[in-house]
Order: structure tokens, then C-alpha cells, then sequence
């Protein structure tokens, strides 16, 4: 398949191919971890831009509300415009953002360039459903779980590499590389991937307008969601308490922590395994599996003495079982609905990417909360709790 080429109707059994999906994959990897450098580097971001403690979390939630903005607002366009352009240009928005945030030096401007980090960001979510488009129904998990892999492995490298490049220069370093790594990247989707006009003949305006009504209209799309928001919400809970943790009880340092969130790529292997469970019917089974490993991950947390070599182990295994249940449950959940309709399949992902989003912000937020009050014990019940909810509510499907 070649940049010339148009995919407008069902997709041939050739329309992807393994490279297309590689570069696919590669893509969500690259830009998903944009939205996740900052994080590990807030204390020295906030003490080089003279932010206080108090507003040193603005690096974070700034990225967080451009991301959550763009799900809703610039996801959808993937119904009405070019596929292929629309990422680019979402891409190209994301470079330049981060330019400005590797030469910001007051917190203002940081901030602002942060919110834009944020939105270019969600080209993520519009390559997703433009690859199960071009994606055959009998593999479409399949490829979905791939490219997840992909998305996957971006969130979980981004900390640790943010880290380690800190450390060697500079925080300014991480983004101008990024930055650089965007603009490559954007020329080599425009020179690989298909064009992808869609067929909805709604203007902007109506294409909002009708995510409401999908909602209420899709209940598949409501559960899948809640679904992932239980899973999603543990899962942000554990990465945001689990470094506290370390530090606080096995004496970890920046790098320590960095090399502990290594552990969570593990978990990648579950997309791709999942999207096949998928398109062989086994969602179900699949789904309770996942919600299943992330609650027992939370619970092997409480073997050993804290500080223990057999406590950190079970940490490790912990980071593993959630991120597994995590990254499995999403792929079922982009399985589910992208058979719903390809005329609405990026409206579909929005909506879906932005409960669960939502979601993993107040889990980060009630676990750091729970921790401050009572620890790694109040902290983890929160995070436990969520997927046992949510095994609850697939026990009413």
C-alpha cells in the first residue's frame, strides 16, 4: 500500500501489511510517550521555571487537560477529515509544543506549551482507529493489539528514559530530542501511510453534537468504557503511589524508581495476546481474566515486611499483574467497538479513551491522597477495590 493509494470502503485482506502495522506501532509508541516525560522530571522542571511545590503539578495537569480537550475535540475529525493529513498536522502541532517547552525558562510559557503537548498528543488515538479501518474484520484484534503494543510500550519507556537523559544532560534535552524525533516522524508517515478520506458528510458542529447521542445509543460503549475507567484508575493509582513507596521504605533514588518502572513493560505482551483472544470470540473470559490479575496484583502486595526483599519482589510482580490486566482489558475494549461502525469509529475512540482517561486522572489523584493519610495500606485498598468493582459490574453483562 502506497501513499497514493485511498481506502475508502471495507478493507482488502492486503491493506495492511506487517510493516505498515510495525510503523504504526512505532508511531503511537513515539508520540504516546510525550505525554509522559514530564512526569519522573517535576522536581527539577518546577525548580529551574521557580514553580512552587504547591503549583509543581501544573507541568503534569497541563499536559493532562490538553490531551483530555483533544480527545473530544480533535479525535472526532478522524469521522471527517483525511486521515493520513489529520495525523500529521496533529503530529507536526505536538513538535512544535515541544520546541517551546525545551526552550522555555519561565513557568508560563512551559505551562502553555505543556497544554499543546497535550493535544498533539491524541494523534495517538486517531492512528488506533485508522489502523483497525485498514484492518480486516477476521484480524482486526490482531492489529489493533499490535499497534497497542506499540502505545503501550511508549507510556512505560517514557518515565524511565526521561530519567536516565535528565540525568546525563538536562531536562531541556528530553524534549528537544523528542522534538526532533516528531518531525522525522511525521515525514515518514507522509511517505508511508495510505490516504483515508472518510465518508460522514457532517460538518464539525454536527460531528459534536452527535457524541452525546452515541453514548446513549451504544450501551457496548459504555460498558467497554467503565470497564477500562476500573482498570485504568488502579492503574494510575499504583504508578502514582508505587515510587512513593519506594522512596519511602526501600530508600530508592530517581534512577532506582526508573529502573523499577522497567518492570511494567512486561505487561506489553498482553496487547497483542488479547486482540487475538479477541477476534476468536474470548472477550468475556479475556476481560475477567484481566480484572482478575489486576486486583490479586494489588493483594501480593501485602506479602512480606515492608522494606523486604520479598516485599519489593512482590511489588515487582504486582507492577507486572496490573500493567498485563491493564494493557490486555484496553485492546478488548478498541476490539468491541471498532466493530460497531467504521462511519463513527474515531467519535467511538474518543468517547471510550476519555471515560477511561478521566478515570486515571482521579486514581493518580485519590492515590497520592490516600497515601499522604494513610499510606501504602490505604492506598492500595483504593487501588484493589476498583477492579473488584468492576468485576461486579461485568457480572451484570
Amino acid at each position: 500500500m502506497t501513499m497514493n493509494a485511498t481506502i475508502e470502503t471495507a478493507p482488502g485482506p492486503d491493506a495492511v501489511s506487517q510493516r505498515l502495522t510495525f510503523v504504526l506501532a512505532a508511531a503511537c509508541g513515539m508520540v504516546a510517550a510525550n505525554i509522559y516525560y514530564a512526569q519522573p522530571l517535576i522536581a527539577p522542571i518546577s525548580a529551574a521555571l521557580g514553580l512552587s511545590h504547591a503549583a509543581a503539578g501544573l507541568i503534569v495537569t497541563m499536559t493532562q487537560i490538553g490531551y483530555g480537550t483533544g480527545l473530544l475535540l480533535i479525535v472526532p475529525l478522524g469521522d471527517l477529515v483525511e486521515n493520513r493529513a489529520l495525523i500529521c498536522s496533529v503530529i507536526t502541532l505536538g513538535a512544535a509544543a515541544l520546541l517551546a517547552a525545551a526552550f522555555a525558562t519561565h513557568a508560563l510559557p512551559f505551562l502553555i506549551a505543556a497544554l499543546f503537548i497535550g493535544l498533539g498528543s491524541v494523534a495517538v488515538q486517531i492512528i488506533i482507529p485508522y489502523a483497525a479501518h485498514l484492518a480486516p474484520e477476521a484480524i482486526r484484534g490482531r492489529v489493533v493489539g499490535n499497534v497497542s503494543t506499540g502505545l503501550m510500550l511508549g507510556i512505560m519507556l517514557a518515565r524511565p528514559v526521561s530519567s536516565f537523559v535528565t540525568a546525563v544532560l538536562s531536562w531541556h534535552a528530553v524534549f528537544f530530542c523528542s522534538a526532533a524525533l516528531m518531525i522525522v516522524l511525521t515525514a515518514v508517515l507522509w511517505m508511508t501511510l495510505p490516504r483515508r478520506k472518510p465518508v460522514t458528510r457532517m460538518h464539525y458542529g454536527e460531528l459534536l453534537l452527535s457524541m452525546p447521542h452515541l453514548v446513549r445509543a451504544t450501551p457496548l460503549l459504555r460498558r467497554r468504557a467503565l470497564y477500562q475507567a476500573s482498570l485504568f484508575g488502579a492503574f494510575t493509582l499504583f504508578w502514582t503511589v508505587a515510587p512513593l513507596q519506594l522512596a519511602a521504605e526501600f530508600g530508592f533514588s530517581q534512577r532506582g524508581i526508573a529502573l523499577f518502572a522497567l518492570a511494567g513493560v512486561a505487561g506489553v505482551f498482553a496487547a497483542p495476546i488479547a486482540g487475538r483472544l479477541a477476534d476468536r470470540g474470548h472477550s468475556r473470559i479475556a476481560t475477567l481474566v484481566a480484572m482478575l490479575l489486576a486486583a490479586a496484583g494489588f493483594l501480593v502486595t501485602y506479602i512480606g515486611t515492608p522494606g523486604s526483599m520479598l516485599n519489593l519482589a512482590c511489588l515487582v510482580v504486582a507492577a507486572i499483574a496490573i500493567d498485563i490486566g491493564v494493557q490486555g482489558n484496553v485492546v478488548l475494549g478498541f476490539r468491541a467497538i471498532f466493530v460497531l461502525g467504521h462511519e463513527h469509529r474515531s467519535r467511538l475512540n474518543g468517547l471510550y479513551m476519555a471515560t477511561f482517561f478521566a478515570a486515571g486522572a482521579a486514581g493518580s489523584a485519590v492515590g497520592a491522597f490516600a497515601f499522604a493519610q494513610g499510606g501504602w495500606v490505604l492506598a492500595s485498598a483504593i487501588g484493589g477495590a476498583l477492579p473488584i468493582a468492576g468485576l461486579l459490574y461485568a457480572a451484570t453483562e
